[in-house]
């Protein structure tokens, strides 16, 4: 079974293709975003996984951080997939919030239900599309890259640091680096995960960082005029875990920028040439 292309556009001398399939992993179609430059159309390209933060689809950091331009220019497939299982009958917040349920996977595999039968974002995204995107794009897989932002960021380091054999290289964009200890990563965590806070250190960037370290070293830009600093992104507990472990971090405090996309566009430059220099050869 493989992708149905909903969308494709000529961008900077490369195609942005829209593609949509049924997951065997969340019970739901589910829609993502490849962006393939020009470099695509003579051979495989390495490529960058970018995981969105809450409220978002695909669509948010392809309409708005500009990433093509860059990844053009380094010869990098670009891949954005969806936050959550979507469509008829899957679950949402009771309460409508914007932080759980649709929009807000997490990147776990929840085991409580009613969320245990659809959100499996951790093994539709670590199995599923991998196996999917290789089988139908010209994409070298032995050359991945994969950041995000917030929740996104959140998944990204810990899908990273969980993956070492399949990553070489790790950024975020003001990540939730310590969802156990703050209130978006704590309502999250047990309403997928359940109330053994044991199971949370997996999904937990700062304690995952403990006991298994990483690679390489760590890109983290993050905005010090972000309103979600204090209270849910502590980029401060992240960067002490990594000097403990020995960890090279770059925690870049951006002065002035906030949460938006006006900040991820400043600087989706910077990393995208920051994970083509570690992904080269």
């Amino acid at each position: 079974m493989g992708f149905e292309k909903k969308s494709e556009n000529k961008c900077f001398g490369g195609r942005q293709l829209v593609l949509a399939h049924d997951s065997a992993e969340t019970g739901t179609p589910m829609e993502l975003a490849v962006y393939l430059p020009p470099q695509a159309e003579t051979g495989k390209v390495p490529m960058l996984w970018y995981l969105s933060g809450l409220t978002c689809t695909w669509e948010n950091v392809t309409a708005k951080a500009g990433a093509q331009r860059w990844c053009a220019e380094h010869g990098l497939a670009f891949v954005a997939p969806d936050t959550s299982p979507r469509g008829e009958g899957v679950p949402d917040d009771p309460d409508g919030a914007y932080d759980f349920g649709l929009a807000a996977g997490f990147y776990v595999d929840a085991t409580e239900e009613p969320f245990a039968k659809n959100y499996r974002m951790y093994s539709y995204l670590t199995k599923e599309l991998p196996g999917l995107l290789a089988g139908e794009l010209p994409l070298d897989m032995e050359r991945q890259g994969i950041t995000g932002h917030s929740m996104g960021g959140h998944g990204a380091l810990t899908i990273g640091m969980r993956h070492p054999d399949r990553f070489r290289s790790l950024s975020a964009f003001a990540p939730i680096v310590a969802p156990s200890q703050v209130p978006w990563g704590e309502k999250a965590l047990g309403g997928y995960l359940g109330d053994d806070q044991a199971t949370w250190a997996e999904h937990d960037a700062t304690a995952l960082v403990a006991s298994r370290g990483w690679h390489g070293d760590i890109l983290i830009d993050q905005g010090d005029a972000d309103n979600f600093l204090v209270e849910q992104l502590r980029p401060e507990i992240f960067e002490a875990a990594c000097k403990e472990a020995g960890v090279p971090l770059s925690l870049r405090m951006q002065p002035g920028y906030d949460h938006s996309y006006y900040f991820i566009s400043s600087f989706i430059g910077d990393h995208v040439a920051w994970h083509a220099e570690r992904l080269r050869g």
